[in-house]
């Protein structure tokens, strides 16, 4: 009778333990800005307008923005309204939701690492290139617009060049 009972509360025990590390993580006591702080790196990377963001055990990181909008670091860059990485100590691998403006071209950013935050680097992997950007860049949230060129933006992705003649 003894086993009986301590199997199925070892079956529970774990059950429980399954569920836990399964469910998101939503941080609203502390912003995105701060957990991006704590992870080494710098708190504007994404805008003013997040509304909430998850964070899964595994380091799969969500965040929720108004809607799309555009800002400017060196150049112009577009979020879209949810933005997902997998976060790690100094980097954001596998960005999805984040393009970046490069000689009239948007270009998926796919990674941001901060190798060594004395360098005063941050380097964006945009797939054809790796760019090196001030971290200074980066100091504070920016605001992120709708409006500017987004309509512009949103025509070229959807249809590509053939939108364009």
């Amino acid at each position: 009778m003894a086993n009986f009972f301590s199997t199925h509360f070892a079956v529970l025990l774990l059950f429980t333990f399954l569920i836990f590390f399964s469910i998101p993580i939503t941080l609203s006591d502390s912003s995105i800005h701060d957990l991006l702080r704590s992870k080494g790196l710098p708190p504007g990377l994404l805008p003013k307008e997040v509304k909430s963001y998850t964070l899964l055990e595994n380091g799969t990181l969500e965040v929720f923005l108004d809607g799309p909008c555009l800002t400017k670091f060196e150049n112009r860059v577009y979020f879209e309204s949810v933005v997902r990485a997998n976060l790690t100590y100094g980097s954001l691998i596998g960005v999805v939701g984040l393009s970046q403006e490069e000689l009239f071209l948007w270009l998926p950013v796919k990674d941001i690492i901060v190798d060594d935050p004395r360098s005063g680097l941050i380097l964006f992997d945009i797939g054809v290139a790796h760019k090196q950007l001030s971290l200074s860049l980066f100091e504070d949230p920016p605001s992120c617009k709708p409006r500017g060129g987004l309509e512009n933006h949103i025509v070229r992705r959807g249809i590509g060049f053939e939108g364009l003649r």
